[in-house]
């Protein structure tokens, strides 16, 4: 998402400019991923690592070409080169979602999820004290977590309320898994 917010930002306004073809090519490419993507959200794992290999590799393969061919044809300072700069400095990182099925194609999901910390992060200045501090940061951790794996927040946590405090986990940590979002049983409890 970020490689394709450079290449929109690349976007002149006059549409019919050369540099409005570069940028609108590179959005393309960048669509026509996140379009595979969508075709793919069943598959988990290595059935996912192998789809998108068979897939989007070849597009990332024609994808980083056309960069390599561009990049020494672009003005240095241009939003058009701002775009290939940033494909090129960070193709690593944004090639290593193939490595993991279940590593995901963008980080929008871990973005959102952090945007309530970040809105809320002066009103939690006055938590207290560390150890309030400490806290709240718990607290959401175990909500963020909840809602990432599609748990009812407040559910969850009157669940774990009400249970954990009867688990001798700290003699038997095992027994937390028992209490994990992931969990079968607390997935048909807490939706």
């Amino acid at each position: 998402a970020h490689l394709r917010r450079y290449f929109v930002e690349a976007l002149p306004k006059d549409t019919k400019s050369p540099s409005a073809t570069f940028a609108s090519q590179g959005i393309t490419y960048c669509n026509k991923l996140f379009e595979i993507e969508r075709t793919l959200t069943d598959l988990r794992g290595e059935k996912r690592k192998i789809a998108r290999l068979k897939q989007e590799k070849p597009v990332l393969d024609v994808f980083w070409a056309w960069v390599e061919s561009a990049r020494d044809t672009l003005l240095p300072k241009s939003k058009s080169a701002e775009a290939v700069n940033y494909a090129l400095n960070h193709k690593k990182e944004l090639m290593n979602y193939l490595l993991d099925g279940n590593c995901a194609i963008s980080n929008n999901l871990i973005e959102n999820s952090i945007r309530p910390f970040t809105v809320g992060r002066r009103n939690w200045l006055f938590s207290g004290s560390p150890r309030g501090a400490a806290a709240s940061a718990i607290v959401y951790s175990i909500v963020e977590t909840a809602k990432v794996n599609g748990l009812n927040p407040y559910k969850y946590l009157k669940f774990v309320f009400s249970e954990l405090p009867g688990v001798q986990f700290e003699q038997h940590p095992e027994f937390l898994e028992d209490y994990l979002p992931w969990n079968n049983e607390v997935q048909q409890l807490c939706k």
